[in-house]
């Protein structure tokens, strides 16, 4: 092609030599040498005008040879890609595909004008849009890419198939190597072992590391002792995903091993899972032991993207006798105190004697301590009535104020204290909450996800009886001034609050439960005057005796549905549910009731059964002894089918439940 350019330039060189001698000619006005050169010129630009006309014809025609070469070496080229290749129309339909195509995808079937889906489980609609799309072929998986052409009238789309299975199989054996930190300590260790015989020490010591060395040999990690009551281990993930489907049955193994015949052990596990490293699976697996050992121990938390999932937790807390860390709060409690303006203190919503017993007893000793000091609670929204009622009458002093007028007194230098919940979701007053700058949280409750995570102070004992007994015992560490004690009716409050979670002492107490109430009984508290905070009307003793009448069995649970609307019901359908525990072979009680438009469910329970566990399925929680949810916009009918169902999945996971191994 290149030789033709030097013949067309000197045509082209003609042309102007002959229009030069033509206009020469014409401004002669026609002579007779003009004359010969116009006729030469006009041969001139006839020969020039075919020889350009031929060599059109020949550079379109090498053009077009070269077009057809370039679409052949095109074809050869998406023939010869060493992956799957296919054109398809706007119908779906395949125009064309190479011969790796035919061998992996189609299997050697002839597909030209079959539809594109018959091979490929994907939408085309997506992949032509998304232009790219992963699915499964034959046992392999390839990542599509999608190419749109317009030809004309015509859009085509090429289908290039990427084959990611080895890059995928590389990806799972990497996600199934990563390591995973677990942190395990044994519960109370310390309080348990303390008075045991050095054979006993000894004999348990051996069976925890043989336990621990079992439950190791499975994998292909490693354990460390750390402590006497700790152990950092390192898991991959294909074995902890094992240990995760047996629903760590460590736990159920350790309780197997008992001090002096009596005392089992019990292990609280942390698990950091999902974690870029090993430093930050050290963190998460600390968080997740914290909130193990924040619901009373013997269980395995696991951090997921949703919050945290709980295995075990069946055993009843264990009572540390141990008051040191008492002490240490009461006197961090009592600084942060004579520190701040005004004390303001709230529990949770719908207060009950033991909320309310807590506030009263911390307002007394602040009082003691020279302080201005308020409880934020909603009258029309209590069941502590009376007891609000009988300490406005024997102080005679504006104590109990609005959640409004609390929120509009609070100060950057006051201090709030929230007791009985540690749920952000529970709290008395969220916009009160949010004003304090220092807040201070005491509860007994196990810990939920939602907890108060910038308190001060956070003085949370699981296997403590009730709030008030916790109160109880900080105040017994605070100076005050000579003999200065709290005022009876104070003291009162806080046996009230005790009382109610006990049940008179029949559940969850412990050596330092009947230690708080001597305490109050020593401050003057009348167990008399407690006794009528607990009084109720003929008409309220009539609904409860109905709820329990009501109720039905159900694997060893009693449930029963108060279907009526009642001012105080939120006080009857409880002590009905504690009523229905006094049933033959009852282990557990649920009574279902509604208020202010909202499904409520009060669950309780002997402890062989942890109705804390069915209240979370539901979205609730507790203790696991005494528990509650609230379902909307659900019938009784539909929220009794979902209570049965997670009652069923409870026994499921745990079938047999022996009070005395607990």
């Amino acid at each position: 092609m290149k030789n033709k350019f030097p013949t067309v330039l000197f045509a082209v060189q003609l042309i102007l030599i002959a229009d030069i001698g033509t206009a020469a000619l014409l401004m002669k006005r026609y002579t007779t040498a003009g004359l010969i050169l116009l006729a030469v010129a006009l041969v001139i630009i006839f020969a020039a005008a075919v020889y350009l006309v031929f060599c059109t014809k020949n550079s379109m025609r090498r053009i077009s040879e070269m077009n057809d070469h370039l679409e052949t070496s095109a074809g050869e080229y998406m023939s010869s890609l060493p992956a799957p290749v296919a054109v398809i129309d706007e119908k779906n339909k395949l125009l064309w595909y190479n011969q790796l195509f035919q061998e992996k995808i189609s299997l050697g079937q002839d597909a030209y004008g079959n539809d594109f889906g018959a091979y490929v489980n994907v939408s085309s609609g997506a992949l032509k849009s998304a232009e790219h799309e992963t699915c499964t072929i034959n046992g392999s998986t390839y990542r599509l890419i999608s190419e749109k052409y317009i030809k004309g009238d015509n859009t085509l789309y090429v289908i290039y198939f990427n084959d990611e299975t080895k890059l995928l199989s590389i990806k799972k054996d990497l996600d199934a190597a990563h390591p995973n930190v677990l942190i395990i300590t044994i519960d109370n260790y310390d309080e348990i072992i303390q008075n045991a015989k050095e054979s006993e020490k000894a004999r348990a010591t051996l069976e925890t590391e043989q336990l621990i060395e079992s439950f190791m040999s499975k994998t292909n990690g490693f354990i460390k002792r750390t402590s006497s009551n700790s152990f950092y281990a390192v898991i991959e993930n294909r074995h902890l995903d094992e240990i995760i489907s047996e629903k760590f049955k460590i736990l159920d193994a350790a309780r197997n091993i008992k001090i002096d015949g009596k005392y089992p052990l019990t292990f609280s596990i942390g698990v950091g899972r999902g974690a870029e490293d090993l430093a930050e699976s050290e963190r998460i697996a600390r968080q997740c032991l914290d909130m193990a050992l924040g619901r009373g121990g013997d269980q395995a938390v696991v951090k997921t993207d949703n919050g945290y999932r709980f295995f075990g937790g069946v055993s009843k807390g264990v009572e540390k006798r141990s008051r040191a860390k008492t002490r240490i709060i009461a006197n961090a409690l009592q600084d942060l105190v004579m520190s701040s303006d005004k004390i303001f203190i709230m529990g949770h919503r719908f207060g009950d004697l033991d909320s309310v017993g807590a506030a009263c007893g911390l307002a007394g000793a602040m009082t003691l301590l020279k302080k201005e000091v308020h409880i934020a609670v909603d009258r029309s929204k209590n069941l502590a009535a009376n007891l609000i009622d009988f300490v406005e009458e024997k102080t005679n002093e504006e104590l109990f104020i609005t959640p409004e007028s609390a929120e509009m007194a609070i100060g950057p230098d006051d201090l709030l204290i929230i007791v009985d919940t540690h749920n952000k979701d529970y709290i008395e007053s969220p916009e009160l909450y949010n004003k304090a700058k220092s807040v201070v949280v005491i509860d007994h409750h196990r810990k939920t996800v939602n907890f108060i995570d910038d308190a001060v102070i956070f003085h949370h004992e699981p296997y403590a009886s009730s709030a008030s007994e916790m109160v109880t015992e900080i105040i017994q560490y605070f100076r005050f001034d000579s003999d200065a004690k709290i005022a009876s009716c104070h003291a009162e409050a806080l046996l009230s609050g005790i009382m109610l979670d006990t049940k008179n002492f029949v559940m969850r107490t412990g050596v330092r439960t009947f230690e708080a109430a001597a305490y109050l009984k020593k401050m003057g508290a009348d167990t008399v005057a407690v006794k009528l905070l607990f009084s109720n009307s003929i008409d309220s003793y009539r609904r409860k005796t109905q709820i329990v009448a009501s109720a039905k069995i159900h694997k060893n649970c009693a449930i029963a549905t108060a279907d009526f609307k009642s001012d105080d019901i939120r006080i009857v359908a409880p002590q009905a549910a504690d009523e229905l525990l006094g049933i033959i072979d009852v282990e557990a009680s649920f009574v279902i009731y509604k208020a202010n438009g909202v499904v409520n469910i009060s669950a309780r329970s002997l402890g062989a059964i942890n109705v804390q566990v069915i209240m979370e399925k539901l979205g609730g929680g507790g203790h696991q002894t005494m528990a509650a949810t609230q379902l909307e916009n659900v019938s009784f009918e539909e929220a009794s089918r979902k209570l049965t169902k997670a009652i069923d999945e409870y026994r499921k996971d745990n079938p047999i439940q022996d009070p005395e191994r607990m």
